[in-house]
């Protein structure tokens, strides 16, 4: 029944339905169903505009139109509207879908609206009203709750307004049998007092009471958290029981000879754990996709170039792929450095290269001449075939999208140990909801001897005190970032500011008793390579630049970073940026510059900034203050797609999702049970059963 076409319901036909399929993704009588209201609104419950409560948040009023005009030309045309219910008098505002709004107050002179009214001036103004003709029977119908649902200008402009979306699933509910079958098990809706689907699903649209629309909308939230969760786990699970993968049963003459003779410093103990855990992993005969989580600083690299030694003493190759070249670079040049002495062949390889250069490096890398490749978005490339791959490690791997993940991951026929690096801190909300299918490392110990590094706030009208701290640390021998939010590499306004930001420092800090580097994302890599060179070769003392320099720069040397305009950062983009001084061992400084009025949720995240150093602190704060969507790298991958749930409010759900999907795949990891009838069937059905966009 859920599966009919929603051309067919009554009240649809073939323009509506093209319509709620364009702007809705509503093609079937399920996913009307499953088009939920966002809000309840009580029509019983009619203010007034001489006594209305302004705390609400979701006011109704009952009146009439006076006035009706347009006001402006062009991009600044509104309609306005005068609204009054026989106590007061308020403004109606539109700036989109004029046409059909004015089309509907032409129509009938009573209408219910809306909203959250608000002082504009001296008058009451409701900006962009729900608003619909009143009938007779309003607030004391059938159904005293009136659901309203997110519609479209262009669906409104097309007659389907959210009064459309109430009277269409009702006429579906009417139709639908008695009973609709439960898709969770029987155990877990007794265990979690959950109210049935069949009921939940009518609820959602036309509850009997504000109590009731709050037990389905929880009901609601748990399944969609539930299958959201075995999506995922039972990815893991099944890979766990019944994929193959190489088994790395020796750690031979590579890792014992590096870790003997060449380990740059002792491992912490959450290093050692880390290692553990990779090598219990790649000794089960089943494929490792592990994450691997570090603040900046923690020492990824070094578990990363410890466990890759452990592949290639299995007789494998293993590659490191970076986002950018200059990451790409840093590695290779840290891995040369480390493995110095040592019979291992460690080649580069970018888009960069000569194309002589690329193709022996191809030839030789195909004929096992070549142990350990590291490179960017170049290692994907169809030409670029490995002998024998069994170890890939994925640096920052949020930069990457998920095809270009899932083709590095297909270069063995046997599939290849997994394991990916992020020094974005995960809340654990997150975590938890995003990497339900990986095995979860943290380095949650940074080396010894590191000092925290000192942050503090500055504005314009302390510049020079900026100046001349800066002055007393170049005389000390240290060396400056100074970063500017090139946030689009396009963006022609954030490009000037960099270039009149570095205008005024060479004024303040002219040759030659001062040399500065320059970076941005709109330089040639060979240009960009040569001033981190520079830099890094203590050739200049202040290294002006955009956020390339965010990941993958190691300058111990580096003391300060300035961060100029840090209003326009997330806390997790400062936080990475801050964590690009702070590894030498002197006391090094992150100074967070930003305009003198800052609004609210900035100033909130420069105090945070300032109060803490913790990485994982500082991505719980980022997550409340930006919400998941925003949070880097989330977009793009396109797994936060929940219609319901909030990560963040919703966290006692997330882990009791979590936990009880977990719970039910320990006893029975195929959905065999006759109780689990229902997530077989769904994992069976289900377009992500296999998530490509795991693989890394």
């Amino acid at each position: 029944m859920l599966d009919g076409e929603i051309i067919y319901l009554k009240g649809v036909g073939p323009q509506k339905a093209d319509v709620l399929a364009k702007e809705y993704d509503i093609h079937t009588y399920g996913d009307l169903l499953e088009y939920f209201p966002f809000r309840m609104v009580d029509r019983s419950h009619i203010s007034t505009l001489d006594s209305f409560n302004a705390d609400e948040p979701y006011i109704v009023f009952k009146g009439r139109i006076s006035e009706l005009h347009i006001v402006g030309t062009g991009r600044t045309t509104r309609l306005e509207a005068t609204f009054t219910d026989g106590t007061g008098v308020m403004q109606l505002v539109w700036f989109q879908g004029l046409k059909w709004v004015k089309e509907l107050l032409q129509k009938s002179q009573i209408f219910i609206v809306a909203g959250k009214p608000s002082m504009y001036g001296y008058s009451l103004q409701l900006v962009h009203p729900d608003i619909e003709i009143a009938t007779n029977d309003e607030g004391t119908g059938t159904h005293p709750l009136m659901p309203v649902y997110h519609t479209t200008e262009k669906s409104k402009s097309k007659g389907i307004t959210s009064k459309t979306f109430a009277r269409l699933t009702d006429t579906l509910l009417k139709q639908l049998p008695a009973y609709l079958p439960e898709t969770l098990p029987t155990g877990t809706v007794a265990k979690f007092h959950l109210m049935s689907r069949n009921h939940a699903l009518r609820n959602m649209h036309y509850p009997a009471s504000m109590e009731v629309w709050q037990q389905a909308l929880f009901r609601e939230k748990f399944e969609e958290l539930f299958f959201h969760q075995l999506d995922y786990q039972y990815s893991r699970v099944s890979r766990q029981h019944h994929s193959v993968g190489r088994v790395f049963s020796v750690v031979g003459e590579h890792f014992n000879d590096f870790y003997h003779q060449h380990l740059p410093f002792p491992l912490t103990n959450a290093q050692k754990r880390v290692v553990k855990e990779i090598r219990h992993d790649m000794k089960t005969g089943r494929q490792m996709n592990r994450l691997l989580q570090g603040d900046v600083g923690s020492g990824k690299t070094l578990v990363a170039l410890l466990t890759i030694l452990i592949a290639l003493d299995n007789g494998c190759q293993a590659c490191l792929m970076a986002p950018t070249e200059i990451l790409a670079s840093q590695h290779y040049a840290s891995f040369q450095k480390m493995l110095d002495g040592m019979d291992i062949r460690t080649e580069l390889l970018t888009g960069s290269l000569k194309a002589s250069q690329k193709k022996k490096i191809k030839q030789r890398l195909a004929e096992g001449e070549i142990d350990i490749l590291i490179g960017t978005h170049a290692l994907i490339e169809k030409d670029v075939r490995f002998k024998q791959l069994g170890y890939v490690v994925i640096d920052e791997q949020h930069r990457f999208g998920v095809e270009q993940r899932s083709k590095l991951w297909s270069k063995s026929d046997i599939a290849p140990h997994v394991l990916v690096m992020t020094a974005t801190p995960i809340p654990r909300t997150l975590a938890m909801t995003l990497y339900a299918d990986l095995d979860c490392s943290i380095i949650d110990e940074l080396p010894p001897g590191r000092q925290p590094i000192r942050t503090t706030h500055g504005t314009d009208a302390q510049r020079a005190l900026l100046f001349n701290f800066m002055k007393q640390e170049i005389a000390k021998g240290r060396q400056i970032y100074v970063v500017y939010p090139l946030i689009n590499e396009s963006e022609s306004l954030d490009l000037k500011d960099l270039m009149d930001g570095y205008e005024s420092i060479s004024r303040s800090f002219p040759m030659p008793q001062y040399q500065l580097s320059i970076v941005h994302g709109q330089m040639p890599a060979e240009a960009k390579a040569y001033e981190m060179e520079r830099f890094k070769k203590g050739e200049t003392n202040i290294m002006v630049s955009t956020t390339v320099i965010e990941v993958g720069v190691d300058v111990p040397n580096a003391t300060v970073m300035v961060i100029e305009n840090a209003e326009r950062f997330g806390l997790s983009q400062l936080h990475q940026l801050r964590g690009r001084v702070g590894r030498g061992g002197g006391q090094s400084y992150c100074i967070l510059m930003t305009k003198d009025d800052l609004g609210t949720t900035s100033r909130q995240r420069i105090e945070t900034m300032c109060n803490t150093t913790d990485g994982f602190a500082i991505a719980e704060a980022d997550l409340r203050l930006r919400g998941p969507g925003d949070l880097q790298g989330l977009q793009q991958s396109g797994m936060l797609e929940l219609k319901l749930a909030d990560i963040v409010d919703d966290e006692p759900l997330v882990r009791a999702t979590r936990d009880e999907v977990r719970s039910i795949l320990e006893s029975d990891p195929d959905l065999l049970q006759p109780g689990n009838e229902p997530l077989r069937s769904y994992i069976n059905q289900s377009k992500n059963a296999t998530r490509w966009d795991k693989i890394s």
